[in-house]
């Protein structure tokens, strides 16, 4: 049975963590950067999961202790900012979380991080506009990187994997933001906004409002997808 460290400082948020993953792996939790460090030299792990935001320091310092050949690393916090996105990657983690997350998706990706190990292209590129899903980074074509929102990301993402079916406005609604109260109808339409800028896209062209449902990705010979 593969092995967990939770490192997580909410102790609801870690009981109920613990008590869903039990049920496929053997759980270990630590509350705190010193147990979690403690935990680490003490045991192999097949992944860690890590909060940024510890009573007694940071998640980045427990990265910096896991031993990569080993363990797998996947960031579950509030502080999902493109700084702290990117000194996770480059501490060795494969995923990052925000928080509020959906139990499912994380699941998905804990099984996703646990079961393919190989190193696969996630890319995306858009008339010269390049798009790292792993790096959750835009390079534009003078170069520049900007690093939008992930539920942006996972936007196009999922656009792409319905493609050519259109999406309703429902569907990216639960796959994007799941049960956080906060989202509603008008953060997808605000998102494809920002989406549409950031890939330099007019109108319809590429991702498609289709009247009276939602959106839809359109395949043209300007898009290289890297899956």
């Amino acid at each position: 049975m593969k092995k967990i460290l939770i490192v997580e400082d909410d102790l609801t948020l870690g009981e109920t963590l613990k008590e869903r993953l039990e049920t496929d792996f053997e759980v270990t939790w630590a509350s705190n950067q010193a147990q979690a460090i403690k935990r680490i030299r003490e045991h192999d792990f097949d992944l860690v999961i890590l909060d940024i935001g510890l009573p007694d320091g940071d998640g980045f310092q427990v990265a910096k202790s896991v031993n990569k050949s080993k363990s797998h690393i996947l960031f579950l916090t509030a502080q999902s900012d493109a700084e702290s996105r990117l000194q996770g990657y480059e501490l060795g983690a494969e995923e990052f979380i925000p928080k509020p997350f959906h139990l499912k998706e994380l699941m998905i990706r804990i099984r996703h991080v646990l079961t393919d190990h190989s190193v696969k292209p996630h890319k995306l590129n858009v008339d010269g506009i390049e798009v790292d899903f792993n790096q959750m980074s835009v390079r534009k074509r003078d170069g520049t990187i900007e690093y939008p929102a992930q539920s942006d990301l996972k936007i196009i993402e999922f656009l792409i994997k319905k493609s050519p079916q259109p999406v309703t406005r429902d569907e990216l609604m639960d796959f994007v933001w799941g049960q956080d109260k906060n989202a509603n109808i008008r953060s997808i339409d605000n998102a494809i906004v920002r989406i549409k800028k950031f890939l330099d896209l007019n109108n319809d062209d590429v991702i498609r409002n289709v009247r009276g449902i939602g959106y839809q990705w359109t395949s043209t010979d300007r898009i290289k997808n890297e899956y």
